[in-house]
C-alpha cells in the first residue's frame, strides 16, 4: 500500500500535507529514523491540536480573543499577580471551582475572564461565553418551549462557562430561579467564571430576592476564588492622559469601594 494511502486511511492529514518538506528537512539534518518519526508525529499532533483549538474557540463564542500576556497589570496594581498565575495553571478547572471577578466598569474583568477561557480551550477543555442577559433570555425561552431540562443539561457540558455582566440588569424572581437551577446543576461539577460590577451585598437587588441570592452565592462561592479589582477604566486612560478626564466618576468610585480591593479565596 502506498504511503499516501496509508496516511489517508490513518487520517494523518497534517502529516500528509507536510511530508515532502519533512523528508527534505530530515535529509539536510541527517536525522536518524527515530528522530524523523518523532518530528513526523509531532507535526501531526500539532496540526490536530491547532484544529481542535480553533474549533473550541469558535464554539466558545468569545466576544474577542484576549490573553493574559496582553493584560496591562501595571495599570491595575490592585490585582494580585500570584493569584492570576495560579488561575492560569487551570487547577480551578480540574477541581470544578469557580472564579468571580468584581469591580467597576472598564477595569479588565471581561479581559481576564476571556483570557482564562482561552487558556482552558488551549488545554483541551470545552468553553462557553455568555452575557448574563443572553443566558437569562435563553433559559426563559427554553422554559416557555418546555425544553428547560435539555437546555440546562447543554449548559452543564462546558468545563468552563463564562457569565459576563452580572448586575447590569435586574432579574425577575422567575429569572433568578432559573439562574439558580443552572448554578446548582454545575455546582462542584464544572467551573463558572462570573464578572460583576456589584459587590456581593448588592446581589439581593440583582436577583430580586435575598433568599435566592444567598442560595446562589452559597454554591457559587463554595470552592471559589474572588478577585476584587479596584482601579479606573481602561477606556478612560487615554482620555485621562490627554487631559480630557481628570477624576473618576462618583459611580465608579462608589462601586470600586463596595467591591473592595483584596483578593479572597473560598474553600
Amino acid at each position: 500500500m502506498a504511503l499516501d494511502q496509508l496516511l489517508s486511511r490513518l487520517k494523518m492529514d497534517h502529516l500528509q500535507a507536510s511530508l515532502d518538506s519533512l523528508c527534505e528537512h530530515a535529509s539536510k539534518q541527517d536525522l536518524n529514523y527515530r528522530e524523523f518519526l518523532e518530528q513526523a508525529l509531532a507535526q501531526e499532533w500539532g496540526g490536530r491540536h491547532q484544529k481542535g483549538l480553533e474549533s473550541r474557540l469558535k464554539q466558545a463564542r468569545l466576544p474577542w480573543i484576549k490573553t493574559l500576556e496582553q493584560f496591562d497589570f501595571s495599570f491595575q496594581p490592585s490585582i494580585d499577580h500570584k493569584i492570576v498565575r495560579d488561575l492560569a495553571g487551570l487547577g480551578f478547572v480540574e477541581r470544578g471551582e469557580n472564579v468571580v471577578l468584581l469591580g467597576p466598569p472598564g477595569v479588565g474583568k471581561t479581559h481576564l475572564a476571556v483570557a482564562l477561557a482561552v487558556k482552558a480551550a488551549e488545554a483541551g477543555h470545552r468553553v462557553l461565553f455568555m452575557t448574563l442577559d443572553r443566558l437569562v433570555s435563553t433559559l426563559v425561552r427554553a422554559r416557555q418551549e418546555n425544553r428547560l431540562d435539555r437546555q440546562l443539561q447543554q449548559l452543564s457540558y462546558p468545563k468552563v462557562l463564562v457569565l459576563d455582566e452580572m448586575g447590569y440588569l435586574p432579574m425577575t424572581r422567575e429569572e433568578a430561579s432559573l439562574f439558580f437551577r443552572l448554578i446548582n446543576r454545575r455546582y462542584e461539577r464544572a467551573s463558572t467564571i462570573v464578572t460583576s460590577n456589584k459587590s456581593f451585598m448588592d446581589w439581593g437587588e440583582i436577583f430580586g430576592d435575598q433568599v435566592i441570592a444567598t442560595a446562589i452565592l452559597d454554591r457559587l462561592l463554595h470552592h471559589s476564588t474572588t478577585l476584587n479589582i479596584k482601579g479606573e477604566s481602561y477606556r478612560l486612560k487615554d482620555k485621562r492622559r490627554a487631559g480630557l478626564v481628570t477624576t473618576p466618576t462618583t459611580k465608579e468610585e462608589d462601586t470600586s469601594h463596595d467591591a473592595g480591593s483584596e483578593p479572597m479565596k473560598e474553600h
